[in-house]
């Protein structure tokens, strides 16, 4: 048995891969098998097609479209395991590259001895069934726990580009994250939301800057400091582009008008100081943020969200989210959704970077209905009314955080990535 994941076994002998995540297998010929093996004894090594030929064809001689075809249908195997690429290096033959996909560490049953001493006395047959048996069950625990869930969820994200923005005419990069092929990750995906024209901000430097997408949704989270540490909860800026058209933000325009849509409507306004020194019974870890959504032609659309986390024991707990989306002209209502349920928070890695997953189990929805919504904001009432409808598990990614911001990204709308302002609240 051939280990390619922490959960995809090739099973030489069988000619087989063995999906532990999802109890599947998938039948593989001779020549895949042999291609396979050779191509796992030295990963990210470039083996040529000669090599391929010899030990995939063993004493017989074949045509290259063979390997060719070979290698094909290899790769459409291996389509569902994103972590796992089959490359082809120009004029020197193939690779095997395996990402080093986030997993939840988790605990294994592996006391040889206990085993051995539960099983001593009984016939083969009872071991074997009672194995059996008992393989059975880990494996059915570990399909409907939480950990295999979160494992599932965080598989999908990658970790491991960066591309450039040009912000108010500064020029930096952003570290992104993203869900599927790398082939919609040129910058311009992202570029082409912020208008060339007028494109500058007074007094911005430098910029520290996270991006995401996940295949639909384009976000910038933005903050006007040269380091991500010295991140203050001043000057940030998360832009969510949700169409493919170019919205043509004038950032010089932008600017103000954020300003004047937070100073007019602030929904989720922290009511209590957050230097408050009285004791409290209860510590809320409170996170912010204002996303703004730039569709062409359309009224720009705001989403005051604002995220809580109590604590109840090691890494778990309640969790507390409202959001209240509102247009430039207030001609919409303000759409108040609001959601409360339990929090289990795990560790884990996206690539080479620590994030927190937290798996929010919903206990209670509650929408307000607008009196009034204008055509630019319709969109996001239809998307809040599908959430208040089918939410019912949520997975919240905590991918950056330093004393007085995090960064998020959050399921609504798809999956938004959101600099938020961070406070400790004593209640």
């Amino acid at each position: 048995m051939h280990k390619i994941t922490s959960y995809l076994m090739l099973d030489e002998q069988a000619k087989e891969l063995v999906d532990h995540v999802n109890g599947t297998t998938i039948s593989l010929t001779f020549s895949e098998t042999a291609l396979l093996v050779l191509l796992l004894s030295s990963t990210n090594a470039i083996f040529t097609k000669e090599e391929l030929l010899q030990v995939g064809w063993p004493e017989r001689v074949v045509a290259p479209t063979s390997l060719t075809q070979c290698i094909s249908t290899l790769r459409k195997k291996l389509e569902p395991y994103t972590e796992v690429q089959l490359k082809t290096v120009a004029r020197r033959g193939y690779q095997l590259h395996i990402s080093e996909q986030s997993h939840v560490k988790m605990l294994a049953i592996n006391d040889a001895n206990a085993i051995r001493d539960a099983l001593v006395g009984v016939s083969v047959w009872t071991k074997v069934a009672g194995i059996a048996l008992l393989c059975a069950i880990l494996a059915i625990v570990w399909y409907v726990s939480d950990h295999h869930a979160v494992v599932k969820q965080v598989a999908k994200w990658h970790a491991d580009k960066y591309i450039s923005l040009n912000i108010g005419g500064t020029l930096g990069t952003a570290r992104t994250f993203y869900i599927g092929d790398e082939d919609r990750l040129h910058p311009s995906w992202w570029q082409k939301h912020l208008a060339p024209e007028g494109n500058h901000i007074n007094n911005l430097n430098y910029f520290s800057a996270f991006t995401s997408t996940d295949g639909k949704n384009y976000s910038m989270a933005i903050c006007p400091e040269l380091d991500a540490d010295a991140c203050s909860d001043h000057g940030i800026i998360n832009i969510t582009a949700i169409d493919a058209k170019p919205a043509g933000l004038n950032m010089a325009e932008f600017i103000p008008l954020s300003q004047i849509m937070e100073q007019r409507i602030r929904y989720n306004r922290i009511v209590l100081p957050a230097d408050d020194k009285g004791m409290g019974e209860l510590l809320e870890h409170n996170y912010h943020a204002d996303i703004y959504f730039p569709v062409a032609g359309e009224l720009l659309v705001r989403n005051d969200l604002s995220m809580s986390l109590v604590y109840e024991g090691q890494n778990k707990g309640k969790f507390y989210s409202t959001s209240c989306i509102t247009d430039q002209d207030c001609l919409t209502t303000p759409i108040k959704y609001t959601i409360r349920g339990e929090f289990e928070q795990y560790q884990t890695t996206i690539d080479d970077l620590k994030v927190d997953v937290f798996h929010v189990k919903v206990l209670q929805k509650e929408l307000t209905k607008p009196d009034e919504v204008s055509h630019s904001a319709m969109q996001f009432y239809r998307e809040i009314r599908k959430h208040d409808i089918r939410d019912e598990d949520l997975f919240y990614y905590r991918v950056y955080q330093n004393e007085h911001t995090a960064v998020w990204i959050i399921p609504q709308m798809g999956q938004v990535l959101a600099w938020t302002q961070y406070t400790q609240i004593k209640l």
